[in-house]
């Protein structure tokens, strides 16, 4: 790790478009509306800001977590109509025209913000199109071809990090990552999600805590369905801050997945834009205070496309480039065309909030307990004397 440089890296070309299952749920409509956004709101013309163009993750970098037998099959699926087997070719992953270079171009952009923020180019780095969680080894999930954030991760470790913390925001829990890094301590994951009681993948549990030799390196928060921005905000404050502290990154990465909104149509949170963007801010005030600024962040999950997606990674993008974008901004004339032509049946939003209080009441471990205090409390059982935390204090 050099010296810092102020500023961000944006990787982004309209060629990683190109990951695009046909008619699917993940639309990359939704990160053509994003951009588009953050350009007409002037987020991406800040001072410091420098968007780059990303080259294709070679093997080398993707065999670091992937088995080379996967992404022979992966190049190979796309010509078989008849191809079965490492979760490809089924309703969740389909298989398209040029599946493995998409899927290499957008580990290739998350490895350049990664690199960026490594070698001190940029405080932060930033691949909307990016946060692949789902993808395993050998194996297709989720919406996830190539896991590109363990592949930028990866090669964080090999450029010499010691100790990175990844934090997964997404509905669904982090799965691919978590699984990745289970048994490596110099990997911090943490997940908030919505209970795999209740949705893909049936993992996250707040006993999965690490494997041999990592103990407390994994930490996942299981929220009840129907928790809202307050709810949340409690839960990631009573959590995340204090196992990031006790680790000590160098480096934070952020998966920002969208779909914990109220209008998601694939779960059942009910977070605001709102809420998503105070997230969001959260996770830069922790990157300033622990890493110096150092943070890289991805896009994820989100499928309300024109509604939610937009707004939320926009605010995304200038927590990452410099000031807040104030909540009752007017969305852009141009950009309310566009999203209208490119979604013609969803209903466009005016405006960069939807009017929702963030305020939240912190964490306390007397009185009588909702359900989201006992999604805390179950994490900081199980996690926090790992780490050398009094699971019953709220300082910790």
């Amino acid at each position: 790790m050099t010296g810092m440089t102020d500023g961000t890296v944006v990787v982004w070309d309209e060629t990683l478009l190109g990951y695009d299952m046909g008619d699917h749920p993940l639309d990359p409509v939704r990160v053509e509306l994003t951009m588009a956004l953050a350009r007409e709101l002037g987020v991406l013309d800040r001072p410091g800001v420098r968007v780059v163009a990303p080259e294709p993750a070679d093997d080398a970098a993707l065999t670091r977590v992937h088995r080379p037998d996967y992404l022979d099959a992966v190049r190979a699926a796309p010509d078989d109509p008849f191809f079965s087997g490492w979760g490809l070719n089924t309703p969740d992953n389909p298989v398209f025209e040029g599946m493995h270079a998409a899927s290499a171009l957008i580990c290739g952009a998350t490895l350049a913000a990664a690199e960026a923020v490594w070698r001190g180019e940029a405080r932060s780095g930033v691949n909307i199109s990016g946060g692949l969680h789902h993808a395993m080894p050998a194996r297709a999930a989720g919406f996830c071809v190539y896991n590109d954030p363990a592949v930028a991760i990866a090669r964080l470790l090999d450029l010499g990090a010691e100790r990175i913390a990844y934090i997964d925001i997404d509905v669904h829990h982090g799965d691919g990552v978590q699984v990745i890094f289970y048994d490596d301590p110099r990997v911090l994951t943490v997940s908030l999600h919505e209970t795999p009681l209740a949705l893909f993948p049936g993992t996250g549990f707040p006993e999965e805590t690490g494997g041999p030799g990592a103990e407390g390196s994994s930490v996942n928060v299981a929220l009840p369905p129907g928790t809202g921005d307050a709810g949340w905000l409690r839960a990631f404050h009573a959590v995340v801050p204090s196992v990031v502290r006790a680790f000590r990154p160098q480096v934070i990465f952020a998966q920002c997945g969208a779909d914990s909104h109220r209008l998601d149509p694939l779960a059942d949170l009910r977070l605001s834009v709102d809420g998503q963007r105070a997230a969001h801010l959260a996770l830069r005030a922790l990157a300033d205070e622990v890493c110096d600024g150092r943070w890289v962040a991805t896009g994820g999950g989100g499928y309300a496309l024109a509604e939610v997606v937009p707004r939320t990674w926009t605010h995304l993008l200038a927590a990452a480039t410099g000031d807040p974008i104030p909540p009752a901004t007017l969305t852009p004339l141009g950009w309310r065309d566009l999203a209208r032509e490119r979604c013609p049946r969803r209903d466009i939003p005016l405006r960069m909030t939807d009017d929702a209080d963030t305020s939240y009441r912190p964490w306390q471990p007397e009185g009588e307990p909702d359900a989201v205090d006992r999604a805390i409390m179950g994490t900081r059982r199980a996690v926090f004397p790992l780490i050398g935390l009094d699971p019953y204090d709220p300082r910790d």
